[in-house]
């Protein structure tokens, strides 16, 4: 009984140093996932919650404090009608991430669904949306969205519109990949030997065993839409004033580069921080999912 009773007490304490073993082996084998995690959590912590950061309003306009440099007052400084550039970075964050979120997650179900029907089912169905990928294919993602954006008009809609369209392909054609190896494996063959209808084993199985890529993929274009997204608001053809953007941020800094600089650098360091995480993420996550 003493020793039944030892080892239940000594049961939890070795399930915790198991998990702090589990975490120290991690960091040991892939730091810089373990750094970009850190970092994106920092990031989203901000953007969540940007009022536990600064006391500024981000829209507030106080000429009296235009163009002062960084300072412990304004840590990136002020811009041309005073408003604090580290509150519009902060709350910046919450608008880019969003819209970049939410365009890839558009473009990762459209894309997807659209990938899986075509590598499922094949023939003319395959024939026409492939073609129709292949247009889009043949713009490069940055030229595709100016053009979007260009047309429509630069608001926020016709923004993640634009971002959607931009690498949907690249989720049809993964999805597409995926979908035409799980076909002609044996547990498909099984199902509709006994008349599963297709339909049934597209959405049950074959996408069951697709979505790993798909969410994968997700992660490692998050940066570049970021890029893309940050590079049509410095165009203009993004997120308009006075809403905080980054690459909108940018804009507005861009005609004081000379004797104001902070005005742009400070967000546009926020797009390479950003940046830099995603991309260790997505490299950590696809080297575990190669693994697997």
């Amino acid at each position: 009984m003493a020793q039944a009773s030892s080892s239940i007490a000594s049961s939890p304490a070795s399930a915790q140093l198991g998990t702090w073993g589990k975490i120290i082996r991690t960091l040991r084998r892939e730091p810089g996932l373990v750094f970009g995690i850190a970092l994106l959590a920092i990031l989203l912590v901000m953007a969540v919650f940007p009022w536990l950061f600064t006391p500024h309003s981000p829209v507030g306009v106080y000429i009296e404090r235009a163009m002062q440099a960084p300072s412990w007052d304004h840590w990136f400084g002020t811009d041309d009608v005073g408003r604090d550039v580290f509150t519009r970075v902060i709350y910046g964050a919450r608008v880019t991430l969003a819209i970049c979120a939410g365009s890839l997650l558009i473009s990762a179900i459209v894309g997807g669904t659209l990938g899986l029907v075509s590598g499922f089912f094949g023939g003319w169905t395959d024939q026409v949306l492939g073609r129709a990928v292949d247009v889009l294919l043949s713009f490069p993602p940055i030229i595709l969205g100016v053009i979007i954006t260009g047309v429509l008009g630069p608001e926020i809609t016709n923004l993640v519109l634009a971002l959607s369209i931009v690498y949907m392909p690249v989720f049809f054609r993964i999805a597409r990949a995926g979908a035409m190896s799980e076909t002609g494996k044996t547990y498909v063959e099984a199902a509709r030997s006994i008349g599963v209808h297709d339909g049934v084993v597209l959405s049950r199985h074959v996408t069951r065993n697709v979505l790993p890529l798909i969410l994968t993929q997700y992660i490692i274009l998050f940066p570049l839409i970021l890029q893309i997204q940050a590079a049509l608001g410095f165009l203009g053809l993004g997120v308009q004033p006075p809403t905080p953007d980054w690459g909108a941020i940018m804009e507005q800094g861009k005609d004081y580069t000379l004797y104001a600089p902070w005005i742009s650098v400070f967000p546009g360091i926020a797009v390479l921080i950003a940046a830099l995480a995603l991309m260790l993420v997505g490299r950590g996550v696809q080297k575990r999912m190669d693994q697997r």
